[in-house]
C-alpha cells in the first residue's frame, strides 16, 4: 500500500472508534450494485448525466418502441392498422439489428441468447 492508501485507512479506523459511522442512513441495508460497473470508468460520468437527463441509449429506445409496437400490433383488431404497425415495427427492428451490428453486439454470445432476448421481448 502507498502512504495515502495507508493514511486513509487510518482515519477510517479512527473515525470507526469514535462511532462516527454508527447512525449512518442505510445501515444494515445491502449495497445498491452500480448498473455501470461493466462501463469503462472515464464514460461513466456521461453515462451518469444522460440517465439522470432521461436520455437512453438509441438501443434502449429502439426496445422500447418495439415492445411498444408489438403490443399495439396484439390489440389491433383492423387488418389495415395492424398491417401499418407491422411496417413501423419491422423498420424498428431493421434499424436495431444495424445498431447490433455495428457496436459489435453480433458476437457469439448475442447470437445464442439473441433468441432468448427477442422472446423475451414478445418478438
Amino acid at each position: 500500500m502507498d502512504i495515502l492508501a495507508v493514511l486513509a485507512e487510518e482515519k477510517i479506523r479512527e473515525a470507526m472508534r469514535r462511532g462516527e459511522f454508527a447512525n449512518l442512513a442505510g445501515k444494515g441495508q445491502p449495497l445498491q450494485v452500480d448498473e455501470l460497473s461493466h462501463v469503462p470508468e472515464e464514460l461513466r460520468a456521461g453515462y451518469i448525466i444522460l440517465k439522470n437527463a432521461g436520455v437512453l441509449p438509441e438501443e434502449m429506445q429502439l426496445k422500447k418502441e418495439m415492445v411498444s409496437l408489438q403490443r399495439l400490433i396484439d390489440c389491433c383488431y383492423e387488418e389495415e392498422q395492424k398491417t401499418g404497425l407491422k411496417k413501423k415495427l419491422t423498420e424498428k427492428m431493421l434499424r436495431f439489428n444495424m445498431l447490433m451490428e455495428k457496436r459489435k453486439m453480433n458476437n457469439s454470445a448475442f447470437q445464442f441468447y439473441r433468441e432468448k432476448i427477442y422472446s423475451r421481448l414478445g418478438f
